[in-house]
């Protein structure tokens, strides 16, 4: 049998202090992530971060550097994440723009706010993000390579 992780992409943005999150509900409970979602067929991970969050914020995303990538395991369902976190900015909100019909509003919070109700978080991976980017973790985004597609023989 084929073991087949799911791929993720996250965007991290902070501004004088705060973190740009989108509320969601999972399983009837109003959490917090990063921009965030799944790598769609034949996208890169760059721009698979920078639809998602648009998709979700309404906010276009300028990538800066890779933060880090991440394996996490959900034993509930037996599924495996990898998230590729992108930190960046944003720009202003789009005018006329609709957000993601799953995501009930965005939010900028400092990382004491998550603290102090880490049940909030949609996963460990959101704090995670956040304090890789404090610390200063940063990666070229060329390490994000995309090939093109190999011709069906």
């Amino acid at each position: 049998m084929v073991w087949t992780p799911r791929v993720t992409v996250a965007a991290v943005v902070e501004q004088d202090g705060r973190f740009l999150l989108v509320e969601e509900l999972e399983q009837g409970r109003s959490v917090y992530n990063q921009p965030a979602g799944h790598l769609e067929d034949d996208e890169g991970l760059i721009a698979a971060t920078v639809r998602e969050t648009l998709e979700e914020t309404g906010r276009h995303f300028v990538p800066e550097a890779l933060v880090g990538i991440y394996r996490l395991r959900h034993e509930g369902t037996g599924l495996t994440f990898i998230r590729v976190a992108i930190t960046g900015q944003v720009s202003d909100p789009v005018p006329g723009h609709h957000r993601d019909p799953d995501i009930l509003d965005t939010h900028w919070l400092h990382r004491d706010a998550l603290i102090a109700r880490p049940e909030t978080l949609r996963s460990p991976l959101v704090l995670r993000c956040i304090d890789d980017y404090l610390s200063g973790q940063r990666y070229p985004l060329d390490l994000l390579t995309d090939l093109p597609s190999i011709p069906a023989v």
